[in-house]
């Protein structure tokens, strides 16, 4: 049997391989948000910075290991075939998990997934132990209830301390600097500069690395001894030389942002590294242990000494932060989750990923409510002052960042305190919940949430956070039944099951090429709000409007068959399926307009009101033709539900061809668009407007025939009501590639 249990340790650590990559791609980009959002560096350089600071962090780890060894169970208590299969259950669901919400773009917690994982599958061979015992024993004989419940109760909590602290703080940032704080820094920067390096260094040295490596105990002993005069020479210190370095025109914001990123990576590697590889090394100390005891019976050698503290070798650790490195230069999933937060932050318009929510709005209202309710309350001198202070900047951010330095900067030193702190209370605090957290705090504190957007943001924000309660239900639940699966099943189970998980991150990494493969015009839109040159917009928004119609045009097209297929045929699900992607169409097409519009602003004021008319005209088809699919899908969905009369076999063979010829002409047309051949299309509106006289005589002959014949009147009436649809889509489908043309000769 031992061969197995060499096979699982080996299976372990490529797993942590996959789970450092995935992890690092969903949880590691939250210490490069601020600085990639307010654009401080080339992205190569915010990297290397963050490279280094995971390098060094890593070496923190090694006192968080126990987390995983005996935080969540009482190892005493397990055999080391239980224990074996519980770390197997927890990184095989880990890993699965992760990549899955990298796939979609979302931030999750992988310590929150490692914990609940843990207690997920030591509480399903709990329960086979209890009912082994005949109930002689409860869970608090096999989990570490406490320690659990403190580790659970430490990850929510920091998500609400994370949200004010970095409100407050960002307030009063703000208040000192304001908007227009490169015209307003003097002596203050040395001052905030040496408050902010010399917080990172507290918590970084002090608290957080008590146990790296290298540092001689004495040296220790001493900064415990005299922390206040090391805090207040360091303060004295950093204050002078960020004064100095202000004065030798370095931009000050720009040190300390880099500096609070490489704080962060730290944390980052000192708090979370225990959850890529914590539970690997706990399965390699078993099997170490097992092996050496010269024990034969793996189910019946008891884990004991997973009570002890872990030591986990240099080059375990040293290796660990070089797949992350490589996860953050080489992983297109970490520049989607990155571009998650970093919209929902971003100051002033600008592309909004999440749409409206009834709780949303309810937040909003109360919002606004109590902000009136202190308006009133506020002195008027008060007031008129605090407003001066939050007066938006005249020019927009440099090089089209999200949002300035000043928040970038409270946005690192606030997270990186946080985290580290955590980190010297032995609390596995999540950087996911504590990043993001901070960084929405000080967005609403920064009043980047407008009352056009306020509704967005908060939407987006609820989103993650349903995200992480998912991540913690999923986790739990997903490896309490992997964990049973696997003891019940055997050898053979643990196989297939491994089989799965790795089918699906083959699968996931397939289906996330696909998606990155259309994303041009997003890649466009970015370039626009990059670009410092007004002339050069106009053609750059040119080509983005080509690119979303011609895809709108084509999957609409596509969406037109597959409906009336749907209807004709009387399947359900593909009708109720399509009805629910064209909602989503219909979110993505308002999002799409107000992206674009954004975009206009940016260029001369001239070239606007010439274009501006044509714009919209190009919308406004494709927002009727949208319409329009809505209007025969709905119909059609509640008809086949309702299980009426189909439409007759005739009329579906007359209807059939033309709506095909539609279809095929909007095909070439979105072909033409997308190739930026639009002169091309002048035969495609020719040949629609033939084909319109085509639908206007079927139209009329339904409408003779409802009145003569003794056809099902519920199913001519639907038929009647498809075509008229059909034939407007028609209509607006030549409206739209005659705009598109008018708006090339405009441009």
């Amino acid at each position: 049997m031992e061969w197995m249990y060499v096979g699982i340790v080996a299976f372990l650590f490529l797993l942590a391989a996959f789970d450092l990559w995935v992890g690092v791609s969903n949880d590691a980009v939250n210490f490069m948000n601020s600085a990639i959002g307010s654009k401080v560096a080339k992205f190569r350089t915010i990297v290397t910075v963050a490279a280094i600071g995971v390098f060094f962090g890593a070496t923190l780890s090694d006192g968080m290991m126990d987390i995983a060894r005996h935080g969540i169970f009482r190892p005493e208590e397990f055999v080391f075939g239980e224990v074996m299969i519980i770390f197997l259950a927890v990184m095989v669901t880990d890993v699965v998990l992760l990549d899955i919400f990298n796939t979609l773009g979302m931030p999750t917690s992988t310590t929150v997934s490692m914990v609940f994982e843990l207690l997920g599958a030591s509480f399903a061979f709990s329960m086979i132990k209890i009912a082994s015992d005949s109930g002689t024993t409860d869970f608090g004989d096999y989990l570490n209830t406490d320690k659990a419940l403190e580790v659970i109760m430490a990850i929510f909590v920091s998500v609400a301390i994370a949200f004010v602290v970095g409100s407050l703080i960002q307030y009063l940032a703000r208040l000192v600097f304001t908007f227009n704080f490169k015209s307003k820094l003097k002596w203050k920067i040395g001052i905030f500069g040496g408050l902010g390096i010399t917080a990172i260094l507290y918590f970084m040295i002090l608290k957080g690395l008590k146990h790296m490596a290298g540092i001689p105990q004495e040296a220790l002993d001493f900064v415990n001894q005299h922390e206040g005069w090391v805090l207040l020479g360091s303060f004295v210190f950093f204050t002078l030389l960020m004064q100095l370095l202000y004065v030798l025109k370095v931009n000050v914001f720009r040190v300390i942002v880099l500096a609070g990123t490489f704080a962060l990576a730290t944390a980052f590697a000192g708090n979370d590294l225990v959850n890529f590889i914590g539970v690997p090394l706990a399965g390699w100390s078993s099997f170490l242990d097992f092996s050496a005891s010269g024990a034969t019976d793996p189910m019946a050698f008891t884990m004991d000494s997973l009570n002890e503290s872990a030591q986990t070798p240099f080059y375990f650790l040293f290796g660990a932060g070089l797949i992350m490195v490589m996860a953050l230069v080489f992983s297109k999933k970490a520049h989607n989750v990155t571009k998650t937060e970093v919209n929902l932050a971003h100051q002033g318009d600008g592309e909004e990923m999440f749409g409206s929510s009834r709780v949303a709005r309810s937040l909003v209202r109360w919002g606004n409510n109590v902000g009136q309710f202190l308006t009133n309350v506020t002195p008027e001198p008060v007031a008129r002052f605090i407003e001066k202070r939050f007066v938006p900047p005249v020019e927009p951010n440099v090089n089209g960042a999200s949002f300035d330095q000043v928040r970038a900067s409270v946005n690192l030193i606030v997270s990186a305190m946080l985290i580290a702190l955590g980190t010297s209370l032995k609390l596995p605090l999540s950087t996911t919940y504590v990043t993001f957290m901070v960084a929405m705090g000080t967005s609403l504190a920064d009043r980047a949430w407008s009352r056009e957007s306020a509704v967005f943001r908060i939407t987006g924000v609820l989103t993650v956070i349903g995200g992480w309660f998912i991540t913690a239900g999923v986790a739990f639940t997903a490896c309490f039944f992997v964990a049973l699966a696997m003891y019940y099943g055997g050898a053979v189970a643990i196989l297939i099951i491994v089989a799965i998980g790795v089918y699906g991150l083959i699968h996931s990494q397939k289906r996330f090429r696909k998606k990155m493969q259309t994303e041009e015009g997003d890649l466009l839109f970015t370039q626009m709000m990059e670009c410092k040159e007004q002339k050069d917009i106009v053609p750059m928004l040119t080509r983005h409007l080509d690119v979303h119609m011609g895809e709108c045009l084509g999957r609409y097209a596509a969406t037109l068959r597959d409906t009336t297929d749907a209807l004709f045929e009387e399947s359900l699900h593909r009708l109720r399926k399509n009805d629910i992607a064209l909602h989503k169409n219909k979110r993505e097409l308002k999002n799409l307009r107000r992206r674009e519009v954004v975009a206009l602003r940016r260029a001369d004021a001239s070239e606007v009101v010439r274009l501006i008319t044509t714009f919209h005209l190009v919308h406004n088809s494709l927002q009727q033709m949208l319409y329009g699919l809505l209007r025969i899908s709905e119909p059609a969905r509640e008809h086949v539900d309702n299980h009426f009369t189909p439409i007759p076999e005739a009329k579906v063979e007359r209807y059939v061809p033309l709506r095909n010829r539609l279809a095929l002409l909007m095909e070439e047309g979105s072909r033409n668009l997308e190739a930026m051949r639009v002169t091309d299309n002048a035969a495609v509106i020719d040949q629609l407007k033939e084909l319109h006289e085509e639908f206007s005589a079927f139209r009329k002959e339904i409408i003779i025939e409802i009145q003569t014949s003794d056809e099902n009147l519920t199913a001519m009436t639907l038929l009647l009501h498809i075509v008229q649809e059909t034939e407007q889509l028609l209509v607006e489908t030549r409206l739209l590639l005659r705009s598109c043309c008018k708006f090339h000769e405009l441009a």
